[in-house]
């Protein structure tokens, strides 16, 4: 099953770091939060990922194709034909990495409509690339396998202001981006969708196409959109404070962090 990531979009919000990188690039710990998400979903066995490229596309590319270098202790042999000698053994060896550019200017629907045909399973995951969560995926793919709609949103309760899920015996019945009336008591969207096939159906090849808008509310609509309640820990990295946040978490409570070093 292949974890679609939304790697594309400008980061304005800490413009900072992304004048030079692309969001899922900012660095928490020495390493990018794409990389700390990746590791999320490879320690429960999902590590065949589509990256929906666009703002600066070429940062994520050179370093995936410079992994293990960039990652690595290396001796350069220069007797021996400019040989090079990787001293550490990098984990990551059993990640395949589809790396789509979906536009510059693409949001974040047509991003998702974009790599439809690098989806060859029913069920897909899909998640930002800029927040990591201890949510456990065993648990949440298994609760969408359970209910047979087409959708399942990860329902997080941060202390700021997202898209609000109302929902009716575990059954979204109405999707409300950042609303202004936001109680804090209330589920919010936490990314981490479970998907099938059938949700490409909602989404068009417009830049213009927003998942956050006419796509998931069309979803739960329909009746299709369940929530999976994480009551655990969940942070986006949405500005400069929230990077401060987690690089500290980083160093002393890393609680997102589920695989060994």
């Amino acid at each position: 099953m292949k974890v679609v990531i939304l790697c594309g979009g400008l980061g304005t919000r800490i413009r900072e770091e992304t004048e030079t990188k692309p969001k899922p690039m900012v660095e928490i710990g020495g390493k990018p939060i794409l990389w700390h998400i990746m590791k999320m979903y490879s320690s429960y066995g999902f590590s065949e990922f589509v990256l929906c490229l666009g703002y600066k596309k070429d940062y994520i590319k050179n370093y995936f194709l410079n992994h293990e270098e960039l990652n690595s202790n290396i001796t350069i042999d220069f007797s021996s034909k400019d040989k090079i000698i990787l001293h550490d053994k990098i984990r990551e060896k059993d990640w395949k990495i589809t790396m789509i550019d979906t536009g510059d200017s693409a949001l974040t629907g047509v991003r998702v409509k974009r790599i439809e045909k690098f989806i060859t399973d029913d069920t897909f995951m899909l998640t930002y690339g800029d927040g990591v969560s201890d949510v456990n995926i065993a648990e949440l793919l298994k609760f969408h396998k359970s209910h047979g709609k087409i959708g399942t949103v990860t329902g997080v309760r941060p202390p700021s202001r997202f898209g609000e899920l109302i929902i009716d015996n575990n059954q979204v019945t109405s999707f409300t981006e950042k609303p202004d009336n936001f109680k804090d008591q209330r589920f919010i969207n936490g990314g981490f969708f479970v998907l099938n096939k059938e949700f490409f159906k909602y989404l068009s090849d417009k830049d213009s196409c927003v998942l956050e808008k006419e796509p998931l509310i069309n979803l739960a609509n329909d009746k299709q959109l369940m929530v999976y309640k994480h009551l655990g820990f969940w942070q986006c990295m949405d500005t400069f404070r929230d990077l401060q946040l987690l690089e500290s978490l980083w160093k002393t409570n890393p609680i997102w962090k589920k695989w060994d070093d």
